[in-house]
């Protein structure tokens, strides 16, 4: 049976690379967080450099599949982990990651994006889901969203559905009335479509669309959301 035109009652959106560029923002918290522990903690500092902490964490993760989805968790471990290796103690963990939670959450917001989710907010309701651990209050969007999740707060993350599931339970509507964006083929539109909500796939750098679930629609800049929301719901301007 073909659905026809639907009222949007909530648009979701993906956090990082979506509403700002996250790779050069984890790049600056994982040096702020070695300079801290050249500083403080020389020699775990001289055992594990950033490359070898990301490897540490990949292979905790495979140890730990638990720890795969609570990102600040696995942080913690990690560096808990190095630190008793070399006779520290496990407190540095939190100590590091506090480093890294005030670099990481220092983001530049695309400057189509504060614009364009205050006018959604007036239509719609508006929800963050992401598989990592950005702050939406620090990263400047507390007053923008009406509900945030990660990962893990519902123990899974993107694609698996219960993120998505989770957010419909807050907007309180059916799947096919709500919008997800996101820049990601598999987590986002994947993982949103297979939870049966509509997609628009956020592609800001031209990429030829390599995913196996073809997305509502696609935008270059959150500047034509609106618009793509209300063809969606087969409203026209």
């Amino acid at each position: 049976m073909t659905l026809g035109p639907q009222r949007i009652r909530g648009v979701t959106f993906d956090l990082d690379d979506t509403l700002y560029d996250n790779g050069p923002v984890l790049e600056r918290a994982e040096q702020a967080v070695q300079t801290w522990l050249e500083q403080h903690y020389p020699r775990l500092a001289d055992r594990y450099d950033v490359h070898a902490l990301r490897e540490l964490r990949r292979s905790l993760a495979r140890e730990e599949p638990a720890l795969g989805h609570d990102l600040s968790s696995l942080r913690k471990r990690a560096i808990a982990v190095a630190a008793q290796e070399l006779g520290y103690g496990a407190e540095v963990g939190e100590a590091a990651f506090h480093v890294f939670w005030e670099t990481r959450n220092r983001v530049a917001l695309f400057e189509d994006v504060l614009p364009v989710l205050a006018g959604l907010r007036e239509a719609y309701t508006l929800g963050a889901i992401t598989n990592g651990n950005a702050d939406v209050t620090r990263i400047g969007l507390g007053g923008v969203f009406h509900f945030a999740l990660s990962a893990a707060d519902v123990g899974a993350a993107k694609p698996a559905p219960p993120l998505f599931l989770e957010a419909l339970r807050r907007i309180g509507g059916a799947p096919q009335a709500t919008v997800h964006v996101g820049d990601d083929a598999v987590a986002d539109v994947g993982g949103a479509c297979g939870a049966g909500l509509r997609t628009v796939w956020v592609n800001r750098h031209g990429r030829a669309w390599e995913g196996e679930v073809t997305p509502d629609a696609e935008v270059r800049s959150l500047w034509e959301l609106p618009a793509v929301i209300a063809r969606i719901e087969g409203v026209l301007d």
